[in-house]
């Protein structure tokens, strides 16, 4: 690649990055629509370092990857397991991200709301054991949470969060395919229809 067309690559990348943080500070139609979601991701990707070695994201249409990360009692869990024969949704957060906690109590309502065969919430926290216990102790939820150390080959990066975004979400339908990727806060209400369509 040419040094010029290499730097119209990098600019055109920055500008992109930009855009997805500058949307993290307001919401915007192109944070709620399917279509601008795909291209914050694109945008995110399109600037994101090449994954480890072995890591392969997940994209739309693709299976869940293998996942087993331990719960705040220190259980192994399969993500898979939370769910069988149910869509999962899968929370990407941390207790230090002001959007992640902001759209907690927005998660919360939408898991009390699921029947028996409805959605799985799931919370995966790129934090410390203490940290979450902190936060769910001032904000507590009924959905399991399964923790992970954030780093280049981290769940997060594995669904498909190539930049390490927060919040991150991953809806798998009940067949245990990716149908749907979310970067960014789910606005009150959000959810419902996000998972449902």
């Amino acid at each position: 690649m040419t040094p010029g067309r290499r730097l119209l690559v990098v600019a055109a990348a920055a500008a992109a990055l930009g855009l997805v943080a500058g949307l993290w500070h307001g919401r915007s139609p192109l944070q709620g629509s399917e279509a601008g979601q795909r291209a914050l991701q694109a945008a995110a990707n399109a600037s994101a370092p090449a994954p480890p070695a072995g890591v392969h994201p997940a994209r739309p249409g693709d299976p869940l990857p293998p996942i087993r990360l331990p719960d705040l009692e220190g259980n192994a869990v399969d993500l898979a397991s939370l769910a069988p024969g149910r869509p999962l949704l899968v929370n990407v957060w941390a207790s230090w991200c002001g959007p992640c906690v902001d759209e907690m109590p927005e998660l919360q309502r939408f898991a009390r709301s699921q029947h028996a065969d409805g959605v799985q919430v799931v919370g995966l926290a790129l934090d410390t054991p203490e940290g979450v216990r902190g936060f769910l102790a001032r904000v507590p939820v009924d959905y399991p949470i399964l923790l992970e150390t954030p780093g280049p080959a981290d769940a997060s990066v594995w669904l498909g969060n190539s930049r390490g975004l927060l919040p991150y979400t991953v809806l798998v339908d009940a067949q245990g395919r990716v149908r749907k990727q979310k970067l960014g806060p789910f606005a009150e209400g959000e959810v419902a229809d996000w998972a449902v369509h």
